[in-house]
């Protein structure tokens, strides 16, 4: 990524050369437009969501082009799956500082046109700008809904189950080894945790299996505890967590499996799976679900009166937590 500017052509043919290919949709009117075009199907509503990352705080300046790309995309994916919803593509917006060049923006290019494929979206529009600060990527996903289906983070109530998805804490594990952590470990184990951090998976398909079923949702993106905290607040519950219920890889473990471990899987970021309650009459239902998408997903505690979240020990007691999850401020 040190290659100058001369290099790129100018905007629009940036445009045309590299971004129009991936504009499928006939709404996007192959990005000759100043906008685009969207009509939901027949009984769905258009569910939105905007993410940026952002290089040194989302992704690193060595991380490869094609898994920026990817990860951009996919952290908004997360969230469209965390509600239920459909994926049908997104706008984009590109800060780029002058030392990006056509290679890598070709590989950044060929990781959103996997993706697209594996996801069935399309590119509708966006823009691409210069910027003297570090390179910034911008994603509106949209999606769609049947109507009246959206799971938000307000429904929980009090005898609850609390579900997740996949496991925890692996991302923020990838980036330790990123940065010369956990030596010890086989490489195999390295690259999985690595592979985490640089490329989340969307439960789209489980998401969309939870319509009806989950009574609030949400991705977690911050950490486990403090995006629980978001459904406690809005939902004016406690949350009771089970420490050893929480799910963490194998990888995970052999990089430190005592209480302080599992701590801080609990509140780091970047794990992007599914956080829902549901009713305990529905925790069949749930498993049917995880089953027939194919994704791991455990019961890790309960919905009960009062307020926040609280992270509980083997014998019950509760575990101090220091701080909840991530936060940009």
């Amino acid at each position: 990524m040190t290659n100058s500017n001369s290099e790129r052509p100018s905007e629009f043919e940036l445009i045309a050369e590299l971004f129009a290919p991936l504009a499928t949709s006939p709404g996007a009117f192959g990005l000759t437009d100043d906008v685009a075009l969207l009509v939901p199907p027949a009984g769905h509503e258009v569910v939105l969501k905007a993410d940026a990352v952002v290089e040194g705080v989302h992704f690193r300046a060595e991380d490869p082009a094609d898994r920026v790309a990817k990860k951009a995309l996919r952290v908004n994916l997360s969230d469209l799956a965390a509600k239920g919803a459909e994926a049908l593509g997104y706008l984009l917006t590109l800060n780029l500082p002058d030392r990006m060049s056509m290679t890598w923006l070709a590989d950044f290019v060929r990781g959103l046109s996997e993706d697209q494929k594996v996801y069935g979206i399309s590119l509708f529009g966006g823009d691409t700008t210069s910027t003297p600060g570090p390179l910034s990527i911008a994603i509106s996903a949209i999606g769609t809904i049947p109507t009246g289906t959206l799971t938000r983070r307000s429904g929980a109530k009090p005898g609850d189950l609390v579900f997740v998805s996949g496991t925890i804490g692996d991302a923020a594990a990838g980036l330790a080894v990123l940065k010369g952590g956990h030596p010890g470990l086989p490489e195999l184990e390295k690259e999985m945790l690595v592979q985490r951090y640089q490329l989340p998976e969307p439960r789209l398909a489980l998401g969309q299996a939870l319509r009806g079923v989950a009574s609030a949702s949400l991705d977690v993106s911050d950490g486990l505890i403090g995006d629980l905290g978001h459904i406690a607040d809005v939902s004016k519950v406690r949350i009771a967590i089970d420490a050893l219920r929480i799910p963490r890889s194998d990888a995970l473990k052999a990089a430190g499996d005592t209480q302080k471990y599992i701590v801080l899987a609990a509140t780091s970021g970047d794990d992007y799976e599914i956080a829902f309650t549901a009713p305990a009459s529905k925790r069949e239902q749930v498993l049917d679900t995880a089953s027939r998408t194919s994704t791991r997903v455990t019961e890790i505690g309960r919905v009960m009166q009062g307020a926040g979240v609280m992270l509980l020990g083997a014998k019950g007691e509760e575990i101090p937590v220091a701080r909840g999850g991530y936060q940009h401020f």
